[in-house]
């Protein structure tokens, strides 16, 4: 590969013929995909086009920026936008570009019938184990997160879809605006800073302290939230990421409710 190759699936070198490897532009990542002889057509949409543009420009505040490669990690404008239901049993997230187009979903997996019971009739859900997957247009997994179950502060998680570690994102405080160092093998190169004591908002900054994402909070109407449990959200990315900060930035972004805050809505 060279770095005129376009982003996208390709014959993983360092694999078997039957994977597909993630090649970001410039290098080969940790996301690996089965390879498939047809490529299954993507979900039906429940948010239109105009929904999520307006979502973007108009209550996130994001202008138009330039498309990029259509997938989760080349596109600089990512919109994450949870399924409404009355009841929260499972959390899942639809993901979209900055003009309508689905790029994957979010799910959560490995719950039992007797854990959303028990995630229906009580709190005590907030503080187990969490298990997410995300996966591609296609339904393909690309990574999977984990959240071990937790007293105070969280701890996630993040692996390629085979498994192979990427990295942790971990709470730092308890009180007042939370703040979540981005860890690969010990070494803190980014961290997460919540805008405000209820954590709606997050700026994402590298080891320099230098901003490099923004995760904005939306509002889909005071009657939805006040009946639903539908937290969205707008990731703006500043500039171009290599893994594995692009990796664990764009985890950040898609699991921000679940994985971070979504005890006390916005304790982390």
């Amino acid at each position: 590969m060279t770095t005129q190759t376009p982003p996208g699936w390709y014959a993983d070198p360092q694999g078997t013929p039957q994977t597909l490897r993630w090649w970001d532009g410039h290098q080969w990542t940790a996301h690996t995909s089965p390879a498939q002889g047809q490529v299954p057509a993507q979900p039906a949409s429940p948010y239109d086009a105009h929904q999520v543009q307006r979502q973007v420009q108009q209550q996130a505040g994001v202008t138009a920026t330039g498309q990029g490669g259509g997938t989760l990690f080349s596109e600089p404008v990512l919109v994450v936008n949870q399924k409404a239901k009355l009841v929260e049993l499972t959390n899942e997230y639809a993901v979209y570009d900055q003009q309508g187009n689905t790029l994957g979903s979010v799910v959560q997996v490995g719950q039992s019938t007797a854990r959303k019971v028990l995630r229906f009739v009580a709190s005590v859900d907030q503080f187990m184990t969490h298990k997410l997957e995300i996966r591609d247009a296609y339904g393909q997994p690309v990574m999977r997160l984990t959240r071990p179950a937790k007293f105070v502060k969280s701890r996630v998680i993040v692996e390629a879809a085979n498994g192979q570690p990427i990295g942790e994102i971990v709470q730092q405080n308890a009180i007042g605006k939370i703040n979540f160092a981005i860890v690969v093998n010990g070494q803190q190169i980014g961290a997460i800073k919540a805008e405000n004591w209820r954590a709606w908002n997050f700026a994402i900054v590298d080891h320099t302290d230098t901003e490099i994402a923004r995760i904005t909070k939306t509002w889909e109407g005071l009657a939805k939230t006040m009946f639903t449990t539908a937290d969205n959200y707008v990731l703006q990315i500043h500039r171009p990421l290599q893994d594995p900060l692009l990796s664990l930035v764009v985890a950040t972004a898609l699991t921000v409710d679940t994985a971070l805050k979504q005890d006390a809505r916005g304790f982390g």
